[in-house]
């Protein structure tokens, strides 16, 4: 999940939707907190797990699912900023 949460996050912020919000290190590290911490977890120990998990996990149902949180806590990092 965090492969996927940091890929994404990336992708996101550097749209041009969320130029307005701050891009930081510390803003982006708050944001794939905030995610990691409220989606469900998998824990991998071979690279055939990893493999299997990120393909059940790359479904278009998913990827929605994980977009529509990731600009919720984009919103919410933006509104509240750590530093």
């Amino acid at each position: 999940m965090e492969e996927i949460v940091v890929t994404w996050v990336q992708v996101l912020m550097s749209g041009i939707e969320y130029q307005t919000f701050c891009s930081c290190r510390k803003c982006k590290n708050d944001i794939i907190t905030l995610l990691l911490n409220n989606l469900s977890k998998y824990y991998v120990t071979t690279e055939v797990g990893r493999i299997r998990i990120f393909r059940n996990l790359n479904t278009e149902e998913n990827r929605k699912w994980i977009n529509k949180r990731i600009i919720n806590a984009i919103h919410v990092v933006g509104q509240y900023p750590k530093h």
